[in-house]
């Protein structure tokens, strides 16, 4: 049985855009916690799992894998306060 190989990266959730949102902006782990309303730990292993499904090595580069990806600017979108 041959196994099938796509190209086509996973689908970025509406909770993992928002951090997306939030490390652009600059926020830690914690910071992203508390505006969100989950763990700093939770906020970390959505950030982890960005930066597998975008494929960066590290947190920083998060930002602009999403630009590309995607074609949007994740300082543009916002959250509300």
């Amino acid at each position: 049985m041959a196994a099938t190989v796509t190209t086509e990266s996973p689908a970025i959730t509406d909770r993992q855009r928002e951090v997306v949102e939030l490390i652009a902006k600059g926020y830690s782990n914690d910071e992203i916690g508390s505006r969100l309303g989950i763990s700093s730990r939770t906020a970390k292993a959505h950030s982890d799992a960005l930066r597998h499904k975008l494929g960066v090595s590290r947190r920083r580069y998060i930002p602009a894998a999403y630009r590309a990806r995607t074609g949007r600017d994740p300082l543009s979108q916002g959250l509300e306060p």
